[in-house]
């Protein structure tokens, strides 16, 4: 496998400053503390409680191509996915399908043999984008990566916030979920405390989806709408009575 330094110097990528202390709220335009005592959110979704005291360590080294546009996304898990393992590098980028292997699959295929020191490599954005990536850097990373994925159907949809505790953004299928969670569920199948790891990287996820849904409106049902034709129609019916 090529040395991770390789892996870096060969991705299309570019990099962004990001550091505030102030954000400015999308509807009032005022400016939001933020937490400086180690999530860098703002203060009333503060995750310093949850998030691990020290950074979880891990044999597998974990890469993050963190498309740009998710830095300004409010519900991006990378941040927050940094924070909980030591071992974790953020790359921003658009570019890093291979066939794909089950990762329960692609372990047991190596029987017995020592699994340390691998290299999982996440692609995080939108659905779309993060699936436009995986294309994009197919033929740099098909040289000596090996595709895995996760269990998913695509012909049963995905959920919402409404139906579980671990959902931030709406799924299209079943299956897809944020790179925090994708990550905990591929460090339990690599770490041999994987178990471990993922629990603990699973309740903070849990807790940034507690907040999010303390600030969804209740949802009101739309009112039905009819098609221009059929609403001029009913308006033209005239009663007829009796002569």
């Amino acid at each position: 496998m090529a040395e991770l330094s390789d892996l870096i110097a060969n991705l299309d990528l570019f990099d962004l400053d990001a550091t505030a202390t102030t954000t400015a709220s999308d509807n009032h335009h005022t400016l939001r503390k933020i937490c400086t005592r180690g999530c860098d959110r703002p203060i009333n979704v503060c995750l310093c409680k949850t998030i691990p005291t020290e950074p979880i360590s891990t044999c597998t080294q974990v890469v993050i191509l963190h498309h740009p546009h998710e830095r300004r996304h409010k519900l991006a898990t990378v941040p927050v996915l940094q924070k909980c393992l030591w071992n974790c590098e953020i790359i921003i980028g658009r570019t890093g399908t291979l066939p794909s292997v089950e990762i329960n699959q692609w372990k047991y295929s190596f029987g017995d043999a020592n699994l340390n020191n691998h290299v999982l490599i996440a692609f995080d954005g939108t659905w779309k984008h993060a699936k436009e990536m995986v294309h994009a850097s197919v033929p740099f990373l098909s040289k000596f990566a090996i595709q895995v994925c996760l269990n998913y159907d695509v012909g049963v949809h995905g959920g919402t916030i409404f139906d579980s505790d671990l959902i931030l953004r709406k799924e299209p299928f079943i299956g897809c979920m944020s790179t925090m969670e994708a990550v905990a569920r591929c460090l339990r199948v690599l770490e041999s405390n994987g178990d471990v790891i993922e629990l603990r990287m699973v309740e903070v996820l849990r807790a940034m989806v507690r907040f999010q849904a303390c600030f969804l409106k209740p949802m009101k049902t739309r009112p039905r709408l009819f098609k221009k034709g059929r609403v001029d129609e009913k308006k033209n019916v005239k009663s007829e009575l009796p002569g």
